[in-house]
C-alpha cells in the first residue's frame, strides 16, 4: 500500500506563491502518473497539473503558464510551484497517483489548504 502525503499550504496575498509537496511513502512504492486536483468549498475537484513518471507535464487551462508541476522519482516526492495566487482559487489540494504495478489502482493524498487574502 501506498501513501501520499502533501505539505506547502497555507495563506498566501493575492498574487503570491507558494510551493507544495507530495511524498509517496510505503512498503513498496510503485507510483507511474501523478496529478494534482483541487477542490473549493462548494465545488467539485478539479485536476490542476498531471505529470507522468517521464517528465511529460499537461495544465489545466486556467492555469496560464503561472504553476510548475515537477517530480524527483528517486525521492518519490511531486511538487507544484503555484506563483500570481488568485483569491478564487483558496480550495484544498490534492495529490493523486497511479499504480504502475497494481492495475486500475490509484491514490489520494489527505489535502493541504491553500488560502489567498485579496
Amino acid at each position: 500500500q501506498v501513501q501520499l502525503a502533501e505539505s506547502g499550504g497555507g495563506l498566501v496575498q493575492a498574487g503570491g506563491s507558494l510551493r507544495l509537496s507530495c511524498v509517496a511513502s510505503g512498503v513498496r512504492v510503485t507510483i507511474g502518473n501523478m496529478d494534482w486536483y483541487r477542490q473549493a468549498p462548494g465545488k467539485q475537484r478539479e485536476l490542476v497539473a498531471s505529470i507522468r513518471r517521464s517528465g511529460y507535464t499537461d495544465y489545466a487551462d486556467f492555469v496560464t503558464g503561472r504553476f510548475t508541476i515537477s517530480r524527483d522519482n528517486a525521492k518519490n516526492t511531486m511538487y507544484l510551484q503555484l506563483n500570481s495566487l488568485k483569491p478564487e482559487e483558496a480550495a484544498v489540494y490534492y495529490c493523486h497517483a497511479a499504480d504502475v504495478i497494481r492495475t486500475a489502482t490509484y491514490y489520494w493524498g489527505q489535502g493541504t489548504q491553500v488560502a489567498v487574502s485579496s
